[in-house]
């Protein structure tokens, strides 16, 4: 089985380039969507908040592809993603009609959940400047040709905006792999985004068609199941009745479909309430299965963007050259902490991971 091959840092200019959307976030802290008066807004977007964790967590090199709309929210979210630290040299800006009929930026409306109340988000990202890119409007031989790229990260929900953002991953992913950039893609179903889109059906013939360019495949079981077809042995019809053995098994059998998969990863969440999850991560590389640190009953504030946690951590393990099981620890333990902040992006720094990874305790630190 191949090992994943990783371009230097000293052949490249970015470690990690991240393409999709860039959403406003409107949070209600611990109230309702439907009856709040008041919002925290905050950015975040599945395949951006790798990158934004790359730059301020990891110390790394990181720029986004996506688009904005030329008015006051596109400067809005170009701030917040300037505070991150993330390039914005490839970002396509769209003259705005003064209305938002041709272009806008797109928002999300997420609550955390309470107890028995779980995470609820409502989506309002119809007509986006990111949901309109089309293939031929990036110019990946300039970012990975001319420029270079480590890992490339990219994802379903970006793909599941319209035909033409999927076409558009496909373009980027295809190019990526010519230049031999690492290519990270997050299946990250969501039931919402393609209901228009075919549904289930709709994001397997995507997704089964960009998966044959991927080296790192990062999905929950849901994922796996809804977006390439695998089915997960001894899971009830919620598939909450994960074993990590049976997992195990259903990515050898996503690697035997798809043999460029370098690497299969997964976050492994039993939701006990929306404040209270067990909490443990797989990876599959080269043949073996390495399991993180379980986290039982870890206490959740904003569960939103720990997956995104655990992917740009599993990067960074392997950037810096540690190998499987320090890259499924780095991943796991970040993704925790992610989730004990507000907001979809990571608010913690690499030392904070790596005492966590030690099983430091929560004594104050002074």
């Amino acid at each position: 089985m191949a090992e994943l091959v990783i371009k230097s840092a000293g052949e490249t200019k970015w470690d990690c380039v991240s393409f999709g959307e860039v959403m406003l976030r409107f949070d209600p802290g611990f109230g309702r969507v439907r009856n709040a008066r008041s919002f925290q807004v905050w950015e975040g977007g599945g395949e951006y908040n790798v990158a934004r964790a790359m730059r301020k967590c990891w110390g790394k090199r990181a720029a986004v592809v996506t688009a904005l709309p030329k008015n006051d929210l596109g400067w809005l979210v170009e701030d917040f993603i300037m505070q991150g630290g993330v390039d914005m040299s490839h970002v396509i800006w769209r003259d705005f009609d003064g209305l938002g009929r041709n272009t806008r930026v797109g928002l999300n409306f997420t609550e955390k959940g309470f107890g028995i109340r779980p995470a609820l988000g409502c989506s309002d990202r119809g007509h986006s400047a990111a949901s309109q890119i089309r293939p031929g409007e990036v110019n990946w031989e300039k970012l990975f040709g001319e420029e270079g790229v480590r890992w490339f990260q990219t994802g379903g929900i970006f793909a599941a905006l319209a035909s033409n953002t999927a076409e558009a991953v496909l373009e980027a992913v295809q190019v990526a792999k010519q230049y031999g950039t690492v290519v990270a893609y997050d299946l990250n179903f969501r039931a919402s985004l393609w209901k228009s889109q075919g549904g289930k059906g709709g994001a397997r013939k995507i997704n089964r068609e960009i998966a044959k360019y991927v080296d790192v495949m990062i999905g929950n079981e849901e994922d796996f199941t809804a977006c390439l077809g695998f089915a997960v042995e001894g899971a009830d019809e919620h598939l909450t009745n994960i074993q990590t053995e049976s997992f195990a098994n259903m990515i050898k059998s996503a690697v035997k479909t798809y043999p460029n998969f370098k690497v299969a990863a997964t976050t492994l969440r039993n939701a006990k309430t929306a404040t209270v999850n067990d909490w443990a991560a797989i990876l599959w590389y080269d043949g073996k299965i390495y399991e993180s640190i379980k986290r039982d009953n870890l206490e959740i504030y904003d569960r939103v963007g720990g997956g995104d946690g655990f992917a740009s951590g599993l990067a960074y393990g392997f950037l810096e050259g540690e190998g499987p099981q320090a890259a499924v620890e780095y991943g796991a333990a970040h993704g925790a902490l992610a989730m004990t902040t507000p907001g979809d992006t990571s608010m913690v720094r690499l030392e904070e991971v790596t005492a966590a990874m030690k099983g430091k305790g929560a004594r104050v630190i002074r």
